[in-house]
């Protein structure tokens, strides 16, 4: 016989205070608050701010520009989002980071109404505490980037699908256990509805096609014809090419990709050639790893709960070797998880980001295997999450003995790693304890309070650990308090990153020192760089010099000696 769940108890006003409170406090400290403590970070995020603010400031929304050239490496969507952004709120790391935190927020609202339609409310709170709390997701909503507007947009248009495709019961159902799994709702479905599923499918692939391109309908598309393949319900799948659907899509992507191309000739062969199909199959852009690397990034991108992921793998498989067939909806997530991680894999270029579209549906899976097996299977959930908690807060205990001054120092210098340690080790502890206590309600409530716990301690530290000295805004406030024209600013040997970083909070656009300077000089150049390593030609005087474990930045006065 399957496994289910039985129905859940009716939830008292205290009980729906409670969780009402940590979701709240959950989607705000995971997304929101304190996002642009740090300054721009990595190559990226100072490159997409900077074109926002040209678009913002030029008032040209069509063209994407990156120094005053077009840049054709992504779509607008995250450029008009960051550029409305700085108009209405100021430029700001904030205000930058701002459109992949309502993203986020958006994508995991449309995910728990899936959720709560189709696996119950028990399910959807669950997922409103498990998905915010996951690394992958705090950490993506806090880029000023276009991976979470990609995920996000793909998610929310992933949510109309299935209603599309008949998987999401249209009239509310009164508990899990009398469910029909593999039934077709779509005969549930009034015109009406229909036609706003078909609009919104439209609107939100639309949307994710204007994030990152083409990718949107391969990862959708090769999501959907897996999940026809194994239920052999092909003709639903139609159902998705609705008229409404493909208008309101032609409306929403198609604008911008004509008047782009029409601006600009070489925007299609830049875009679609260099920056999609020989990303996907050359390694030319140097993002090679292993096969196996999105394995361990997905363990990763779903800490602190990688421990209660195995458990629902292990669960899971073995669900499948005692007959029990998947519902629709379960092979809808897994064939949408499954096709992402796939297509990724087979790509020559691999970055950490690129499946982060997988995280959403991963992370229901995850939450629907815990309402429906957890309760007969409590003794090995407890025990999967209960164990790695011990050592990993061991783990940190060991540390912390090490050096009784780590707790003191957590907001001057934060030892993010060790925080991080004890953070995962504690939520699955009490996840582990309190969901051998029934009703269970509270489980995920206490487990998360550690990783909100966490977020407190380090969004405060964070200016004031070295971890802020990554991004080149200390640096540009730095040159900007020795009044230093950046006319007169040249570099040698420093990281993209630092470069992208100070060309945005500089407003410039810095070039490297090419030959002997002709006229007063000042470089910013390694550590590992002095003067006595300067051409004779010049006289060379130590400004400043910072030290960190990559060798740290030094500037340089040039004078040539005439």
């Amino acid at each position: 016989m399957p496994t289910v769940s039985p129905p859940a108890p009716k939830q008292s006003i205290l009980s729906r205070l409670l969780w009402l409170i940590a979701i709240i406090a959950t989607l705000y400290f995971c997304y929101f608050r304190q996002i642009g403590v740090v300054g721009f970070m990595g190559p990226d995020e100072p490159r997409y701010a900077w074109i926002a603010r040209d678009m913002m400031e030029s008032g040209d929304w069509i063209t994407p520009r990156l120094y005053g050239s077009p840049w054709f490496e992504k779509p607008p969507l995250y450029y008009w989002g960051g550029a409305l952004s700085f108009k209405f709120f100021g430029v700001s790391e904030t205000s930058a980071r701002l459109p992949s935190a309502i993203a986020a927020l958006l994508a995991t609202l449309g995910l728990a109404w899936l959720a709560w339609r189709v696996y119950g409310s028990a399910t959807a709170r669950w997922l409103l505490l498990l998905l915010p709390s996951s690394a992958a997701m705090i950490g993506f909503s806090h880029s000023a980037a276009t991976d979470m507007p990609f995920s996000a947009m793909l998610t929310c248009a992933m949510v109309p699908a299935a209603v599309l495709l008949g998987i999401v019961p249209f009239a509310r159902e009164s508990s899990d256990s009398n469910r029909e799994p593999n039934r077709d709702f779509a005969a549930d479905l009034s015109k009406s509805a229909s036609l706003i599923a078909a609009a919104l499918f439209g609107v939100f692939l639309g949307y994710a096609m204007l994030a990152k391109g083409p990718a949107a309908i391969i990862l959708c598309g090769g999501a959907v014809l897996c999940w026809a393949a194994y239920t052999k319900r092909w003709q639903d799948t139609l159902r998705l090419l609705h008229p409404v659907a493909i208008a309101v899509f032609c409306i929403v992507a198609l604008p911008w990709y004509v008047l782009c191309a029409l601006r600009n000739p070489d925007f299609l062969r830049v875009f679609i050639l260099e920056h999609n199909f020989k990303r996907f199959l050359t390694p030319e852009f140097q993002h090679i790893q292993p096969f196996w690397f999105y394995a361990g990034i997905v363990l990763i991108a779903l800490l602190p709960w990688t421990p209660t992921l195995l458990w629902a793998v292990v669960t899971g498989i073995r669900s499948l070797m005692r007959g029990e067939r998947p519902s629709a909806m379960s092979c809808f997530l897994l064939s949408w998880a499954g096709f992402c991680l796939a297509f990724f894999t087979i790509s020559r270029s691999k970055l950490p980001g690129y499946i982060l579209p997988a995280i959403p549906a991963i992370a229901l899976l995850l939450a629907r295997a815990i309402t429906k097996f957890g309760p007969a299977r409590r003794w090995s959930f407890a025990a999967t999450s209960l164990l790695p908690g011990i050592a990993l807060a061991g783990l940190f205990f060991e540390l912390f003995s090490r050096n009784d001054q780590i707790l003191k120092k957590a907001v001057a210098y934060t030892p993010a790693v060790e925080l991080a340690l004890a953070a995962i080790g504690a939520a699955n502890i009490l996840l582990a304890l309190l969901y051998l206590i029934p009703p269970r309600n509270f489980a995920m409530i206490a487990a998360v309070v550690p990783v909100l716990f966490l977020m407190y301690i380090v969004d405060d530290a964070l200016p004031f650990t070295p971890i802020s000295t990554q991004s080149a805004r200390y640096l540009a406030d730095q040159i900007r308090a020795d009044e230093i024209p950046p006319a007169d600013l040249r570099v040698a040997g420093l990281k993209r990153a630092t470069v992208y970083g100070l060309n945005f909070y500089l407003r410039t656009d810095l070039r490297d020192l090419n030959g002997t300077p002709t006229r007063d000089t000042y470089l910013l150049t390694t550590g590992r760089t002095t003067c006595d390593k300067m051409p004779a030609e010049v006289k060379c005087e130590d400004v400043w010099q910072r030290t960190d474990d990559a060798g740290g930045v030094a500037l340089l006065h040039l004078t040539p000696i005439h």
